[in-house]
């Protein structure tokens, strides 16, 4: 007995648009670029019997100066200000 076999049809690229039909425009954003910032430091040293001048600190962060931290020693109080430089 002789068998036919169905080949399947191969199915044809869809037509090119026609001039009337739109092709919707995608607007996309600049890329975002990460820069990371560059500090400056400013240390300031009072000794142990003064007291903290409250006026210059208030200056000196008028000036964008932030405190990052403080520690004493024998030679007395140590500020250290940082800042982003722009």
């Amino acid at each position: 007995m002789l068998r036919i076999l169905k080949v399947p049809e191969i199915p044809s690229p869809p037509p090119p648009p026609q001039p009337s039909e739109t092709i919707p425009v995608r607007h996309l954003d600049p890329p975002m670029v990460f820069v990371a910032p560059t500090w400056e430091y400013q240390h300031l040293c009072k000794p142990p019997e003064a007291p903290v001048d409250e006026t210059e600190l208030n200056a000196l962060g008028a000036e964008g100066w932030e405190l990052a931290g403080v520690s004493t020693d024998a030679a007395g109080v140590h500020f250290y200000f940082k800042r982003q430089l722009r």
